[in-house]
């Protein structure tokens, strides 16, 4: 069984000049609530869809996976040394 889940809402009191102006400037695929926050300065996820070619996402990819790799191995050095100290009294 699907579960709703229900956001806290506001209603506010708009021109029809400023709703007309928030509906033509929104994306078909964004909520008003969207739109009104891209316009005010939070960006969306939807935003930068198709922002990058391919060789650079994929250059991005492989630059994250190895940064994740260093910071693992950075940890688990770090942790080795702690450990060592520790059972150095």
């Amino acid at each position: 069984m699907p579960k709703c889940i229900h956001m806290a809402s506001k209603t506010i009191t708009v021109t029809v000049e400023a709703y007309e102006a928030l509906k033509a400037a929104k994306d078909p695929s964004e909520s008003f609530s969207e739109a009104i926050m891209r316009v005010v300065g939070r960006r969306s996820l939807r935003e930068f869809v198709g922002c990058l070619s391919a060789e650079s996402a994929d250059r991005l990819e492989r630059s994250i996976a190895e940064g994740r790799k260093h910071h693992t191995t950075e940890m688990k050095r770090r942790s080795r040394r702690i450990a060592e100290a520790l059972r150095a009294g």
